[in-house]
């Protein structure tokens, strides 16, 4: 079984990844690449990428992966600030250099073919290289069988800087080390052990650390195989690659199964007066959802063993569904610094609402906790925490304790059994006026559970609970069509479709306002014409709305 495919067409068995790498190594060390460079990969997730991060770490230097999603003056900073000395970049994102390269940057490499671009002349032009030519080239390099001249990593050598996407606007250059990422990898093996037969499905950006390290390392240290797609996961894309794929293993965020979930499987649940009555009781609602996720499992291929979520909360609603049908989910909870899991449970091992117990080899505290519930902030210690951020001194002080531990910034607690419960992000968190502590993202669970709702956001405005909700398409297709009779009138039109809205909207606050605590109760909905921007990892960029509420 091949190590690694590719709807790109290219495979590589373990062998051929292995003699890829050296020859990427060997062509990075005769151009003076060694320990301490910084050498940056801008590409989609491919075989290629993966040679190209092993062959970086065979010289010595250190990855500096770039997430495809992050623009051209994002792109830039990152190179500037990481001081990469070397660039590999695919064809499809050369676009983001037009704005040139820093000076550090002295040479850049092609993914699709690892040929060097002429950087001095700012001649970025891609050769005419196909995907094929790296694997006929290493087939005809005799001599880089034994790898000699290769660095041979200490675990305390730096690995990769992973510069975060989060939601607060700012990345920030996070220091993994080899023992750091390997640790972490060997940990989750207590979640989940993977075999050599185990095929996994990558979706997730590469250079994330979640699809990283669980992703990637994880599957090449089992002798397991990956396959890897070449544009964003629809489910249109993705349904013929699945059936002809048939993972056994999937990685992914909340948002895509939550998707599928409120597109698919909660409509066929409520068609019928009859079916939302059988719905309402606990045996045939069960009986149904099993049946449900009989289908869901058809779609993902049919032998998925190990669907994991992470990287936000899942929708309890959406959760339930998966408990009650048996689908074989798992959930891991972690953070870019810490390599990144923490937590995490397996298909067999679920706890509703939970992120799970704490892996091998990681400790964690709760510091500060409320003396009523228990709650505080989760920080951690272990091999698994970064090294720091880099050439942050000063944020990496703010973010460790002094015993040594990292403040992951959520707030939660464990139950008697250990197990791990998230309540919110810390700089999330509203004080309510009597002190108490309200949890945005609740708020939102409840407002995203709603069947006309595809998005929410909860925030504080002038001491008032104010959520922002983007509707889902049909519902604004559907008002559209009860004032259609008057497009000819432009503003008109546009007057009585906010006016629908906002009685939709009034009336969505009072269904929601009876579901949570009376100190959650929201005081305003106003609504989000265009979707949230996200972060790669599907998370709302909060910072570009907290502040944004018209009058």
């Amino acid at each position: 079984m091949p190590a690694l495919t590719s709807e790109q067409g290219t495979d590589y068995s373990y062998q051929e990844l292995e003699l890829a790498a050296r020859h990427t190594a060997v062509m990075l060390i005769s151009a003076g690449i060694g320990k301490g460079d910084k050498v940056a990969i801008l590409s989609e997730n491919s075989p290629h990428w993966v040679i190209t991060y092993f062959g970086i770490l065979a010289t010595g230097a250190t990855t500096v992966p770039i997430l495809p999603d992050f623009q051209g003056p994002e792109v830039i900073s990152i190179l500037e600030h990481s001081e990469a000395k070397a660039l590999f970049v695919s064809g499809k994102l050369l676009s983001r250099l037009n704005a040139g390269l820093p000076p550090a940057v002295e040479m850049v490499f092609n993914t699709d073919d690892f040929q060097m671009l002429d950087v001095k002349k700012g001649e970025l032009t891609l050769t005419a290289g196909t995907p094929g030519e790296l694997k006929k080239l290493v087939a005809d390099s005799r001599s880089l069988g034994k790898g000699e001249g290769l660095y041979q990593a200490e675990e305390d050598d730096l690995a990769s800087i992973i510069y975060t996407s989060g939601t607060t606007g700012r990345s920030k250059g996070v220091m993994l080390t080899h023992q750091n990422i390997l640790s972490n990898a060997k940990s989750s093996w207590t979640v989940h052990a993977v075999m050599e037969t185990d095929r996994f499905l990558s979706m997730l950006p590469l250079a994330h650390s979640y699809e990283c390290t669980i992703g990637m390392m994880v599957p090449l240290l089992n002798g397991a195989q990956i396959h890897y797609i070449d544009r964003a996961p629809t489910p249109s894309y993705l349904k013929p690659i699945l059936q002809k794929v048939r993972p056994t293993t999937m990685l992914t965020v909340p948002l895509i199964i939550e998707k599928i979930y409120r597109a698919s499987i909660r409509p066929a649940l409520s068609k019928s007066p009859a079916i939302r009555m059988l719905m309402k009781a606990g045996f045939t609602r069960k009986i149904l959802s099993k049946a449900a996720t009989g289908k869901l499992m058809k779609f993902f291929g049919g032998q998925i063993r190990f669907f994991g979520v992470g990287g936000a909360p899942l929708a309890p609603d959406v959760e339930k569904f998966l408990i009650e049908g048996k689908f074989p989910y798992a959930i891991g909870y972690g953070l870019t610094e810490t390599s990144p899991m923490i937590s995490g449970f397996g298909p067999a091992d679920a706890v509703f609402k939970s992120v799970g117990s704490v892996m091998d080899g990681i400790k964690v505290k709760i510091e500060n906790p409320d003396p009523v519930t228990q709650e505080g902030e989760i920080v951690v210690s272990g091999t698994n925490v970064m090294q720091g951020y880099y050439k942050d001194k000063e944020k990496t002080a703010e973010v460790f304790t002094e015993d040594g531990f990292f403040r992951t910034g959520d707030l939660g607690y464990r139950d008697k059994n250990g197990i791990l419960f998230i309540r919110g992000r810390s700089k999330n968190m509203i004080l309510g006026s009597n002190g108490e502590n309200i949890y945005p993202e609740e708020i939102e669970a409840v407002l995203n559970s709603r069947e006309i709702v595809s998005e929410s956001l909860v925030l504080e405005y002038k001491g008032k609970l104010v959520a922002r909700v983007h509707l889902n398409l049909e519902v604004m297709e559907m008002l559209e069509e009860r004032i259609k009779h008057l497009k000819e009138n432009a503003s008109e039109f546009q007057k009585q479709l906010q006016i629908k809205a906002d009685e939709l909207l009034s009336e969505l606050m009072t269904q929601v306002n009876q579901t949570v605590a009376r100190n959650s109760k929201l005081q305003m909905i106003i609504l989000q014409e265009q979707p949230f921007e996200k972060t790669p990892t599907l998370k709302i960029k909060r910072f570009l709305y907290n502040k944004i509420v018209p009058a």
